[in-house]
């Protein structure tokens, strides 16, 4: 494979990591603890599970090597061991540097996925995992904030031409990939998984709505009831945030740029403000909005003493940690994801996390049950960018998950829940497809 030599690395406690043809983790005598993880989340994922057991039997992904930068949990165990039961070779890079789970990523590497990945990998060893699946000349890429595809347009255009297409799952990544298709600098197309109804519904509010809270209380143990909550963005993400840490009994505030989600936030009974007022009165702040520095210096100046600040957007520049080591005298990790920044002016700032997503950091991710859909929609949108007739039709633009896949994924899931839902009649479809009938 292309540029093989190894760096060496460390994980986070201390240990070296196994570098080995084809995989690199923290321990591969972790596997037997990553198997039980991967089979609790089988048992939770039944949509998913479903596909695997069409895949099986129609081999779908036959010949088709998928390079995937995703989280490296129990649930996207599910999904690339999914792939590979569908006939696709499958390499794997963590798409951030504290959410591998290293007994899984052990787990993996015993059955034969090419996984790359160890919690604590600095930047030039996030790196080196992606170059690594890059390596194996994916047909499919699958991104979890868009790294994967920057790098193949950036230092590693050569293997473009093996590329027939790509999904994202996030909103960050989307993002990107619509601002490279706007200005023409997309190569494939991609599909934005991210979007699927099946997807952010759930997957962005539910899930990162309860994840978020549970990274924040796994980190620091707080009482949440009776404290000023301040989430930073109301997107789906935010709504979710938001709705569980009122459930928690929190005074929620909400901070926003948009008008119309800011008007939803104050009908939906929170309090919106700007960042610069919610930083005098908050206890504790999330970001969730995709962008850069929503909580900046300036800010930073403003919180209160003792305030808890965590970001569960994509990457750790939502809140300026920069600003934070360069302005306080010094830091201490007070516990596990906890750094007490002593501020100058006497002050403590808690950060969580580094800055990175709390959930996945902090906590284990979304839940199983709720990333059964996302995952659904990966695998059948994979099992459909193979088919020549989609492929022949697509340009190098960010395209939405079929309706067809969305709807399938929401019937399958009803089923999975045992819960029945009505069918239009006759009579109600005619009348759906006639405009003529009036008052």
């Amino acid at each position: 494979m292309e540029g093989e030599k190894l760096l060496t690395a460390t994980a986070l406690d201390g240990s070296m990591v196994v570098k080995k043809e084809g995989y690199a983790v923290k321990d591969p005598e972790l596997a037997g603890e990553g198997r039980r993880l991967i089979h609790w989340a089988e048992d939770h994922m039944p949509v998913l599970m479903s596909i695997r057991r069409d895949f099986e039997r129609k081999k779908p992904l036959e010949g088709i090597t998928i390079g995937c930068c995703l989280h490296v949990t129990k649930e996207t165990a599910v999904l690339v061991k999914t792939l590979k039961a569908g006939g696709a070779t499958v390499a794997l890079s963590g798409s951030n540097p504290l959410s591998t789970n290293d007994a899984v990523a052990a787990a993996l590497a015993n059955e034969g996925i090419h996984v790359y990945a160890w919690r604590g990998v600095n930047h030039e060893e996030y790196y080196w995992c992606v170059d690594r699946v890059v390596g194996h000349k994916p047909q499919i890429t699958m991104d979890d904030g868009g790294d994967l595809i920057t790098r193949l347009h950036t230092v590693k255009r050569d293997f473009l031409s093996n590329v027939i297409g790509g999904t994202e799952e996030t909103t960050t990544g989307v993002n990107r990939q619509k601002v490279m298709a706007e200005k023409g600098e997309l190569e494939y197309p991609v599909v934005a998984v991210n979007n699927a109804m099946t997807k952010h519904f759930f997957d962005n509010r539910y899930g990162t709505g309860q994840s978020t809270i549970d990274g924040i209380l796994r980190a620091t143990s707080v009482l949440i009831a009776g404290k000023t909550f301040v989430v930073c963005g109301y997107g789906w993400c935010g709504r979710g945030v938001a709705m569980r840490a009122r459930g928690m009994g929190a005074k929620v505030v909400v901070t926003e740029v948009d008008p119309v989600r800011a008007l939803e936030a104050a009908m939906d009974g929170f309090q919106v403000m700007p960042i610069r007022d919610a930083a005098k009165s908050g206890n504790i702040f999330v970001t969730v909005t995709g962008n850069k520095h929503v909580i900046d210096g300036e800010t930073i100046d403003l919180l209160n003493d003792g305030a808890i600040v965590a970001n569960s957007g994509h990457f750790d520049n939502e809140i300026d940690v920069t600003y934070l080591d360069k302005n306080a005298k010094d830091w201490v990790e007070i516990r596990p994801n906890v750094r007490e920044y002593h501020m100058k002016d006497g002050r403590k700032v808690y950060l969580l996390a580094e800055g990175r997503l709390v959930n996945l950091a902090a906590a284990e991710g979304h839940p199983s049950e709720v990333m059964d859909m996302s995952f659904a929609n990966q695998a059948l949108v994979a099992e459909w960018l193979t088919k020549k007739d989609n492929r022949s039709k697509l340009e190098n633009k960010v395209y939405p998950v079929p309706e067809e896949i969305d709807r399938k994924i929401a019937r399958l899931k009803l089923e999975t829940m045992n819960i029945e839902i009505d069918e239009l009649t006759e009579v109600q479809k005619r009348y759906m497809s006639d405009w003529r009938e009036g008052t």
